[in-house]
């Protein structure tokens, strides 16, 4: 059974975006969700009571179950929300160095055949999405 699809169809059918399905060795499934005006904690309720009783029904064996908005700090997990964040600031942490370096902070640019554009301070840096091991916004104030 494959619970990240089983998640991820209730999630969206419910009408909210999964951000992140994680499974820790404990038992505890983290699901982050978002929408476009925002998670409030009636929304988290919502559908945290709908995945205790689908994994009731289909047997999902688990220990802890949490639902959250992804917060300020959002992670960045699809070439959807690259382009939908276009523009915001970000931190990306690669998996092999580029130009001698493995994390980078700036300002997401465009996202083309896998290859994404990042303004770090005026230069323009190539950053292959295969690459990437995580990507999340930085929060401005």
């Amino acid at each position: 059974m494959d619970v990240a699809r089983l998640v991820e169809t209730t999630v969206t059918g419910l009408g909210y975006e999964l951000v992140d399905f994680e499974v820790s060795g404990r038992g505890l499934m983290r699901v982050l969700l978002d929408q476009p005006s925002g998670i409030m904690v009636k929304d988290c309720e919502l559908v945290s009571h709908q995945l205790t009783r689908l994994f009731a029904v289909e047997g999902v064996n688990y220990g802890r179950l949490e639902v959250s908005s992804p917060g300020l700090d959002r992670p960045i997990k699809k070439e959807e929300d690259f382009i939908r964040f276009c523009g915001k600031k970000a931190q990306l942490k690669l998996r092999q160095p580029l130009a001698g370096r493995k994390n980078f902070i700036g300002i997401l640019g465009s996202l083309q055949d896998g290859v994404l554009q990042l303004d770090v301070d005026g230069k323009q840096v190539l950053i292959e999405l295969s690459n990437l091991d995580k990507a999340h916004l930085v929060p401005t104030f």
